[in-house]
């Protein structure tokens, strides 16, 4: 292929609305462009980059026993509406109505429809397990589009459905697609993490996220590098740090203190020259239009998924000042736990031996010497703090650290979520008729596609590693109105597309300069240097994209074997 051929427009200059550096680098070099918020159109590289990562994890799930199928991305509301989906999912799903009134979504994920499948035909245990999958288009509407092809409203999604026997058999088959996400991530060059996650809308018992890591990632978690625990902030749990046992004697008496225009925590610590981990942060919360007072330590926050869960709700959010005067009869700042109307949540780390300072209940005061189990109790005792960097790993006891990734798979045991209110059953060996235990699995191919620029660049623009780029091998003639460099090339080119790499030749009438920036910023792993050495040597210069210092002056007759040898080397 020639270069001056490609449509891959170039800018010189960084977009002002990419946000993270693969999306500025897949606008520069000529990868996408965008076609509204959330909606980009793939130009030729990229879609190259793309069909590499999609063959790649079909090679990986046929060779884990998969079969690729294909499901549409119209869909009907009523499996949506079985299983209570239509609504969970809100705004976020593109909803229709056909001429005849009947609605529709566009898919934002395919539980629904394959169990729908299955379920309408009569299967027996001798058949089971098997394990679909398809690659295609999701359709989500995202509030607020961002960091490129990370958080857009149209992507392309691998999902994969296994159906089981029962909950043991959905461990093997979930064991498998982990080996395959394992090694999909590793062939395409990520280095990456498997944390243990929340379900979200999905549901089901356990899920895993892997995660590659970022600075811009929107998935924080928290890991122990000596025993390789990892999970999601949404699920992960720390080890509460004991001090030494110590009798403290007789509990002291609670003592009122006014604390006139003393509000926030750290006024408190102030206030009473303390730390705020001796200080209790009371906070009124609405789950599912019911108000609960939450009770944590002042240096925590609050984790929402954590406390949805516990109490057992499907959406929150904080109370307003109004809401928490009409409830509590007292201005946010001087909130308590004592004496309240609402049901308390209180977190676990909250000890009954720490005598606390919390909020009196009244404008303008504190109280102190509050101890949980005497001067207040909990309807709910349960984990709902945020893990922070320095907390004690719950597996093994070593600090733990945070950081933040970009969600490229993850993986989902659903147990019988989908298949029992869809009526997906197979036929037991005594006749009767079970639900499918299922899981899921899904790979965001432009997440991946863009992870792997977010691990994978320098300063002059993309380093593709060799399995996933767009073309493997860049000729760069250099004296292209040479007569012998140009054949040379053109010789070079034809040899290594018999040979079957994926090659391209820079047939432009441009500089050198133009010539190699261009390269480095496309990425191509593989640079061959026509010019001067070889009038003078009859060599061409090779060097690796990621070590552009490190040449090879290599003879025009051997450069073919060479380039075929480094190919399989780095590969």
């Amino acid at each position: 292929m020639y270069l001056s051929k490609i449509f891959a427009p170039r800018l010189r200059e960084v977009p002002q609305d990419a946000d993270t550096v693969s999306g500025q680098l897949m606008l520069r070099a000529g990868l996408l462009r965008k076609s509204a918020s959330g909606i980009y159109t793939y130009l030729n590289l990229g879609l190259r980059v793309k069909q590499r990562i999609e063959e790649i994890v079909r090679q990986e799930m046929d060779g884990h026993g998969a079969q690729e199928i294909l499901m549409p991305l119209l869909m009907p509301a009523e499996p949506w509406q079985a299983t209570g989906r239509w609504e969970l999912y809100g705004d976020e799903m593109f909803k229709l109505t056909d001429r005849k009134g009947r609605q529709f979504c566009l898919g934002p994920t395919h539980e629904e429809l394959v169990t729908t499948v299955v379920g309408s035909e009569r299967h027996s245990y001798k058949e089971l397990p098997f394990n679909l999958y398809h690659i295609t288009n999701k359709y989500r509407d995202e509030i607020r589009p961002r960091y490129g092809l990370i958080r857009s409203r149209e992507f392309t999604m691998m999902d994969a459905y296994s159906f089981d026997r029962d909950e043991t058999a959905v461990e093997s088959s979930y064991a498998l697609m982990f080996e395959a996400y394992t090694n999909i991530f590793s062939r395409v060059g990520l280095t990456f993490r498997p944390i243990q996650a929340d379900s979200g809308a999905i549901g089901g018992s356990s899920s895993h996220e892997f995660t590659v890591q970022a600075d811009n990632g929107e998935c924080a978690y928290a890991a122990c590098e000596h025993c390789g625990y990892a999970a999601n902030l949404e699920l992960s749990k720390a080890r509460p740090a004991r001090d030494p046992e110590k009798s403290i004697g007789a509990l002291p008496e609670v003592e009122g203190v006014p604390t006139p225009g003393v509000h926030s925590i750290s006024d408190v610590a102030r206030f009473f020259g303390t730390d705020p981990g001796t200080i209790l942060k009371s906070i009124l919360y609405i789950a599912d239009d019911k108000p609960w007072l939450l009770v944590l330590r002042g240096d925590d926050d609050i984790n929402e998924a954590k406390l949805l869960k516990a109490v057992k709700a499907r959406e929150g959010r904080m109370a307003t000042d109004e809401e928490v005067l009409n409830i509590l009869g007292v201005h946010p700042g001087s909130v308590g736990p004592q004496n309240v109307t609402v049901p308390i949540v209180v977190d676990e780390i909250v000890r009954n031996d720490i005598a606390y300072i919390a909020g009196a209940g009244a404008d303008g005061f504190h109280v102190r010497n509050v101890f949980y189990g005497r001067d207040f109790v909990s309807d709910i005792v349960a984990d709902i703090r945020t893990v922070r960097a320095g907390d004690l790993c719950p597996v093994c006891g070593h600090p733990l650290h945070t950081a933040t990734g970009i969600e490229v798979g993850h993986t989902f045991k659903l147990g019988t979520k989908y298949a029992v209110p869809l009526h997906a059953n197979y036929v037991d060996e005594d006749g009767s008729e079970k639900p499918y235990f299922m899981g899921c699995y899904g790979i965001g191919i432009g997440r991946t596609l863009a992870a792997i620029i977010e691990q994978h660049h320098d300063e002059k623009g993309i380093v593709w590693p060799m399995s996933v780029a767009p073309y493997q091998v860049a000729i760069i003639p250099l004296n292209r109105g040479d007569d012998a460099v140009w054949r040379a090339a053109l010789d070079l080119h034809e040899g290594l597309q018999r040979s079957g790499v994926d090659v391209i030749l820079d047939d432009r009438g441009e500089s050198a300069g133009v010539k190699f920036n261009d390269a480095d910023l496309m990425g191509f792993p593989i640079h061959v240097v026509i010019g001067n050495s070889f009038l003078k040597t009859g060599s061409f210069e090779v060097s690796l994209r990621v070590d552009k210092a490190n040449k090879s002056l290599v003879p025009a007759q051997e450069a073919i074997a060479f380039i075929l040898n480094l190919i399989k080397t780095v590969a």
